[in-house]
């Protein structure tokens, strides 16, 4: 009876990984990679960036040479200052150190008020010049999280403080008052923002599972199971959980789709044209207009780490120049 349970374990096993399925196109190319390598692997990223094993950090800017302090991963580089966090109860802004008393998740800088979300999802600003701090706010705990959590972001004389729960939090920047509470997704429970931006005026911010747009009073609201999210010029793009990439107005209206079947996309970025990694070692390659597209085999191991700022992909430790 033992050997008989073993036998039909296994074979109800090997049925569930034989019908497993992947992305396996036809016809495709060889890739003119082209990288370049980086000093160290990654060891954990951001929306922001990313730490490398030795202390250095990926940002917007490229490598960088610095060197965080021992302990330390890379939160955001914001007018020329390095933000890191200690991931219990301490951040440095360059060599300025600033007791949190709790774990910082996303910081951002702007004329010395620091904005933070922090991993018990209060939200806060903080005067880096006599030290005090100027807002905070507790919202309902968040018990689990994507990786890629938004970073505060600065708007005219607004703060936008995206949250753990699934909300952006509209704070004044003068009188330090919350005066509107967006919420993106209530639902699902990966629910924190992965991304936010404003392109055009128009308030872009997304979940896992849904985006929204808010721009001239109107509100705009959809459904997807996002993989990546990245903007060009006035255009968004998304990669799905279910293989499609889509190309929308700011307004959410879909302009333009494909569906690669099966396909698991890692991240996106854009050059003159749009490009999608793809975890089976294959790199999609989108013309602006959608109208044509090439499919390249790219060795990737789907292990890696991979983060992507315009258009340079970051891969473990390398980088290449998409074009």
């Amino acid at each position: 009876m033992k050997h008989l349970l073993i036998l039909i374990s296994a074979i109800v096993l090997f049925s569930a990984c034989s019908k497993k399925q992947y992305f396996e196109p036809e016809d495709t190319l060889s890739f003119n990679k082209n990288s370049k390598s980086i000093s160290s692997d990654i060891s954990s990223f951001n929306r922001d960036g990313a730490t490398l094993e030795n202390g250095q950090f990926i940002s917007s800017k490229g490598v960088s040479n610095i060197k965080l302090s021992e302990g330390f991963t890379f939160l955001n580089l914001n007018e020329g200052k390095v933000i890191s966090t200690n991931i219990k109860d301490k951040i440095l802004v360059d060599s300025k150190e600033i007791v949190t008393n709790t774990a910082v998740v996303a910081a951002t800088l702007k004329d010395d008020i620091l904005a933070l979300v922090n991993s018990d999802n209060s939200i806060m600003a903080y005067d880096l010049r006599d030290g005090k701090i100027l807002f905070k706010e507790y919202l309902s705990k968040s018990l689990a999280n994507d990786n890629r959590i938004a970073a505060p972001y600065f708007m005219s004389n607004l703060i936008l403080f995206p949250t753990l729960d699934g909300k952006i939090i509209v704070v004044s920047a003068q009188n330090y008052k919350i005066l509107r509470n967006i919420i993106v997704d209530a639902d699902s429970q990966f629910n924190n923002i992965i991304y936010l931006n404003v392109v055009n005026d128009t308030l872009i911010a997304a979940s896992s599972k849904k985006i929204i747009s808010v721009g001239d009073g109107v509100l705009h609201i959809k459904e997807y199971d996002l993989r990546d999210i990245i903007s060009h010029g006035t255009d968004i793009y998304l990669a799905t959980i279910d293989g499609q990439i889509i190309k929308t107005d700011i307004s959410l209206n879909v302009m333009d789709r494909k569906k690669y079947k099966f396909a698991k996309i890692y991240a996106l970025a854009f050059g003159d044209s749009l490009y999608a990694l793809e975890s089976q070692g294959y790199m999609i390659n989108i013309s602006e207009d959608f109208k044509t597209e090439k499919i390249y085999d790219f060795s990737f191991d789907e292990e890696d780490k991979v983060i992507a700022f315009g258009d340079t992909m970051y891969i473990n430790d390398e980088y290449i120049k998409l074009k």
